[in-house]
This record gives C-alpha cells, sequence and structure tokens, in this order.
C-alpha cells in the first residue's frame, strides 16, 4: 500500500473543494493510504516530520507546489536526492502542470499522481534561501501579477490578462544588470521590460516565456525583454502569447547554471510568490532535485 500525505488548501470554496474529493477517492480506490493535511505554511514544517513516510500529493498550483518545496528544502528533504511529490493541478494558472503535460481533470490527475512515470525535475535555489520550481520574472510581469491579485476572486483565470494589459499600458522598463554564468547578459545601461528565468515554459497561465525551456535539462533558460516603447510593449505581448519573442531584435536570451541579476527596486514574482528585488540576486540550478510522477 502507497501511504500518501495529501496537501491542500481544504477551505478554498465548494468546486475546489469538490475537486479534491474527487481525486483523493481516486487515490484512496487505486490503494493509498491518505491522510490530508491543510495548506497551512506555518504548520506545514511539522506535518512532513509527522508523516516522513508518506509521500506527499499537492492539491493546488504552483504556489502550493513552491510552499512544499521550499518547506521541504529548508528541512534537507532535498539533499538525499530526489524529492518525491505527487502534483494534483488544482490552481489559476497551473503552469508547471503545463510543462509536465499534467491533465487538469482532478481525478486523471489523481491517477498519475498514484502510478505515473516518475520524472526527476530541476529547480532553482537563491543566495537568500528561495526557491523556484516553475519560474521566476522580474518587471511588468510580475507587475502584472500583483495587479491580478484583486481581480482573481471575480476573474480567476482572466485575472492575469487583464493585469497584464493594465501593467503593460504604463511600465517605463527598469535599469538592471543580468548575468549568466558570468556572461553579461544585460549592462544594467538599457530599461528592460522583462527579466525571465525559466526553469518551466510558461507563466500566467499558459504565455510561454521561455518556450525552449527544459526543467531536467540541468539549465535554466534567461530572457531579457528591452521592449519599452508603447508600440514595442505590445508587439511584445503578441509575441510573448505566440511563444516568438525571442526573435526580436530587442529581446536576448541564454541558457546556463547561475544568473545574477542586479538593479531595483523591481517587482518580482517566483511561482506566483510576489515581492521585490532590491540589490542583487543569484539563481543556481539545482539538478534533479524533485520526482513528479507525469503520463506517458
Amino acid at each position: 500500500m502507497t501511504r500518501l500525505l495529501v496537501i491542500a488548501n481544504t477551505h478554498a470554496g465548494s468546486a475546489r473543494e469538490e475537486a479534491v474529493d474527487t481525486a483523493i477517492g481516486v487515490l484512496r480506490d487505486g490503494g493509498g493510504d491518505v491522510e490530508v493535511a491543510d495548506l497551512d505554511p506555518d504548520a506545514l514544517p511539522d506535518v512532513l516530520k509527522q508523516h516522513s513516510d508518506h509521500r506527499p500529493v499537492v492539491m493546488g498550483g504552483d504556489g502550493s507546489v513552491h510552499l512544499l518545496v521550499a518547506t521541504a528544502h529548508r528541512l534537507g528533504l532535498l539533499d538525499g536526492g530526489p524529492f518525491e511529490v505527487g502534483l494534483v493541478p488544482l490552481g489559476t494558472g497551473n503552469d508547471l502542470a503545463r510543462t509536465l503535460g499534467l491533465p487538469l481533470d482532478p481525478a486523471q490527475a489523481a491517477e498519475i499522481a498514484l502510478s505515473g512515470r516518475p520524472r526527476d525535475l530541476d529547480i532553482l535555489v537563491d543566495d537568500v534561501g528561495g526557491i523556484v520550481v516553475n519560474a521566476v520574472h522580474l518587471g511588468v510581469g510580475a507587475e502584472a501579477g500583483r495587479r491580478a491579485v484583486p481581480l482573481k476572486p471575480r476573474l480567476g483565470k482572466l485575472a492575469y490578462p487583464v493585469g497584464s494589459a493594465v501593467a503593460g499600458a504604463s511600465a517605463a522598463g527598469w535599469k538592471l544588470r543580468v548575468a549568466v554564468d558570468g556572461t553579461v547578459l544585460a549592462g544594467g545601461d538599457r530599461r528592460a521590460l522583462m527579466v525571465a528565468l525559466g526553469n518551466g515554459v510558461t507563466i500566467g497561465g499558459g504565455a510561454p516565456v521561455a518556450p525552449s525551456a527544459r526543467p531536467d535539462d540541468g539549465h535554466v533558460d534567461v530572457v531579457v525583454s528591452f521592449s519599452t516603447g508603447w508600440r514595442a510593449r505590445l508587439a511584445f505581448a503578441v509575441a510573448l502569447a505566440r511563444g516568438r519573442h525571442p526573435e526580436r531584435h530587442d529581446v536576448v536570451s541564454a541558457r546556463g547554471h547561475a544568473v545574477t541579476v542586479s538593479g531595483g527596486p523591481v517587482p518580482l514574482n517566483a511561482d506566483g510568490e510576489l515581492s521585490e528585488l532590491t540589490g542583487a540576486r543569484t539563481w543556481t540550478v539545482l539538478p534533479h532535485a524533485l520526482r513528479i510522477p507525469v503520463g506517458d
């Protein structure tokens, strides 16, 4: 019998509760010994310690996976090889699930979480103790995420496009220096609209910010846009939606193992977690830190 620890927001509304109940039913019918814990940041460390013999299954979005992996990282659970996590995507954007090809149907996703093919994934760790599972981006995309927060209860998945439109209409850009494995990609003398570090492919519920990224190749894809004029911002947004923005003359990209961004203050979004960068921060790839069941 497979011992599973379901971690979910049990107070997220009736529709979410129904999806959680459906997924738990599939796990139990498939022979899982299931314990259920609420997604409480304060309680999560003790929950993981008390159920160290159970494999966690996150029922939520990128932010939920981020919280679990960040907590596991602080507890040292990533030190002994890949940390095994199942994922039933019940978030707003579900960008990590999109990269992994996981179904958004809770019953199908639960079947994969129980008996899917294991896939080892990289994560990013930074020099202030943070982690990134899917993507971290600075500038207009993070500002869009900030503006989308109050819109989510009413607009759901549409909140991010609306927030993007509002943020993009007024963004003047930020002077940021970006170095990838010591090579300068942006010198800080030009204003950047966005800097994105993609372990996964998409942000904001499907925008392919790093279309060539693979979360298991030991590299992070870095994209810097200098599209700061209003016409350039509009054209960049159209190209981004199609994953064609790396072809633009005012966009530069690179791949590497360690990325340092300095400057600010500038809005920062790491797996949907909003903050601000002032000064400098370095993100480094931690290869094969996670193991998540995926479909064939």
